[in-house]
């Protein structure tokens, strides 16, 4: 212990020479970028650092770059933390590059963001004069850009979400306080099923006609069966009808 107060350094680098001290790299153990003391600025990390490999470049860690890691990215700036060390922290989003945290720090807007009275402030591309969404589809602006989200399916275009924010509605809907609502075309005053004993079950948008069990539907007419041994069968011509015949 006298002799090799550091085991590591006496076996792992003196003997074996697998190994290099921390903040050193490569066959020769030669320093890496930033020198081994603090490697990469303490911002990275140093290629092969401790190993008899890598080329001691510098891989910066995120808002950092630069040979040594010493200069911000863009979209971060230098905020001292002491007298002698600096850290690079992130811009406000609007900005690309600048020189301090709030908006009004921006030295450029970021993409989406406009420049107004000194700070930068969000585009609102769902107020352009032609539309970016598709006649089936409304515009939602969020931070620095747009969403285009889908019409309900009862409208012809709209303004918004849900069926409340329809231009106009789709065949077999209508506005009902204010909203796109089905239309029962079975309860109008005209008789939407014009053949004698026929039934009229409305439907999402439209409805259908059906003759009620007993009945033959022969395409002109709703026809009474017979039972077996020729008898007329007695049915409630109102009866729903089987989930089949719909």
């Amino acid at each position: 212990k006298k002799e090799y107060p550091d085991l590591f350094e006496w076996f792992c680098v003196e003997t074996l020479k697998v190994c290099c001290s921390p903040g050193t790299y490569g066959p020769d153990c030669l320093a890496c970028q930033g020198g081994p003391e603090r490697p990469c600025g303490g911002n990275g990390h140093c290629s092969g650092d401790g190993s008899r490999q890598g080329d001691g470049s510098c891989r910066c860690h995120l808002g950092y770059q630069g040979a040594t890691c010493t200069d911000c990215m863009d979209g971060y700036f230098r905020s001292p933390r002491n007298e002698t060390h600096s850290v690079c922290a992130a811009c406000d989003e609007s900005c690309k590059t600048c020189m301090g945290p709030t908006n009004r720090d921006c030295g450029q807007c970021a993409v989406g963001w406009v420049q107004e009275d000194g700070a930068c402030v969000d585009v609102d591309e769902c107020a352009a004069e032609t539309p970016p969404c598709s006649d089936q589809q409304y515009c939602e602006n969020v931070n620095g850009s747009f969403v285009c989200e889908e019409c309900d399916s009862t409208c012809v275009g709209c303004t918004g979400k849900g069926p409340g924010h329809c231009k106009e509605c789709i065949p077999g809907y209508t506005k009902e306080s204010g909203q796109c609502a089905d239309i029962d075309e079975c309860a109008g005053a005209e008789k939407a099923c014009t053949r004698q004993d026929e039934n009229c079950y409305n439907t999402p948008g439209s409805y259908v006609c059906v003759c009620p069990e007993g009945f033959e539907d022969t395409g002109d007419a709703c026809v009474r069966t017979q039972a077996p041994g020729g008898e007329v069968t007695e049915e409630d011509p109102t009866q729903l009808p089987s989930r089949e015949d719909l």
